[in-house]
């Protein structure tokens, strides 16, 4: 069984805190969390829904932290996964990805009584079942080493699009597969989930249409990368490096960048140079680097003084 939720956290003055929820049931202190609720809900979706169910409070996912793995009663195994997250709506100011979030109903009483702000090294004490406390720990160790604070940039190879044999037009208008416009629309709850606020998208069709569904639901516009087409990159291939190594570089609201397979492999150069061994060995490999509709999330911070890098990355293909 798999369950997701988050160790939300803020800084008040100088100190760390993070969100906990007693639940009265059991009696306990725990991170809000919850098992996915259908075939089609994403890990990250299931976080942010059952931290705003649990808490009120609607959030960011950051990035991800260890799993918890344990057994039930039941005889069952259960694996929870965990991400640091930060409240969406801080000073009132507005979360364009919110808007493409289906409506939250919060948790009964009788299932969550109270979510509570708490220093983050009393919240180890506070923490009923011992296992909750290795990602806190980790949550701790990240922010002491001043990397907790992230910004994230997405990478997506844009949805199945019509065979190139079977399409009369040039590449530049090949159109999503009646599967690709369905990949499209399962991206929109995961990129919410990160908060994504600026699309970037290579001018072609396909590429625009992965974004499409997204783009409207938030209310933005997509800009258009010329670097990012495959006959830009044949030409140009440093003009894509240049581009994600830019949006890589410094603090920015999340950003998703949507591209075709022959331009990964320059993408992933620009990640790889920013990434120590043990990320840069989770980076795709091999062609096709990514699957039609599949993202890689980025994970950036920077330590005072110091170049971004990347400190985390993942992987996803949403249920479509």
């Amino acid at each position: 069984m798999h369950a997701a939720g988050a160790l939300v956290w803020r800084v008040v003055g100088r100190r760390l805190e993070v969100l906990l929820i007693h639940r009265p049931r059991y009696d306990d202190w725990s991170w809000p969390k919850g098992k996915l609720d259908s075939a089609m809900e994403s890990l990250p979706m299931c976080a942010v829904r059952e931290v705003q169910e649990e808490t009120g409070i609607p959030v960011v996912l950051g990035l991800p932290l260890p799993t918890v793995n344990y057994r039930l009663a039941s005889g069952q195994q259960k694996v929870c996964h965990y991400w640091a997250a930060t409240p969406a709506d801080v000073d009132g100011v507005d979360v364009p990805a919110l808007n493409a979030r289906e409506k939250i109903k919060p948790a009964p009483k009788h299932e969550v009584d109270e979510a509570r702000w708490v220093e983050a090294r009393k919240a180890r004490k506070m923490l009923t079942r011992a296992d909750d406390v290795e990602p806190l720990g980790a949550l701790i160790d990240l922010w002491d080493d001043g990397l907790l604070r992230t910004w994230t940039l997405i990478v997506v190879r844009h949805g199945r699009a019509r065979k190139r044999s079977a399409w009369p037009g040039g590449e530049e208008t090949r159109p999503l597969t009646p599967v690709g416009q369905v990949q499209a629309r399962a991206l929109v709850p995961v990129l919410a989930a990160y908060g994504v606020h600026e699309v970037i998208s290579s001018p072609w069709l396909r590429c625009r249409a992965t974004m499409t569904p997204y783009s409207d639901a938030c209310d933005t516009a997509v800009m258009s990368a010329p670097q990012l087409t495959e006959a830009a990159v044949k030409d140009r291939p440093a003009g894509a490096r240049s581009l994600v190594s830019d949006l890589l570089g410094s603090p920015r609201e999340a950003t998703v960048v949507c591209t075709h397979r022959p331009v990964l492999p320059f993408v992933l150069e620009a990640v790889r140079a920013r990434s120590p061994h043990r990320v840069s060995k989770r980076l795709p490999q091999v062609n096709p680097y990514l699957r039609t509709g599949e993202m890689l999330v980025v994970h950036m911070a920077r330590r005072e003084q110091r170049r971004a890098r990347v400190v985390a990355v993942e992987t996803y293909r949403p249920p479509s």
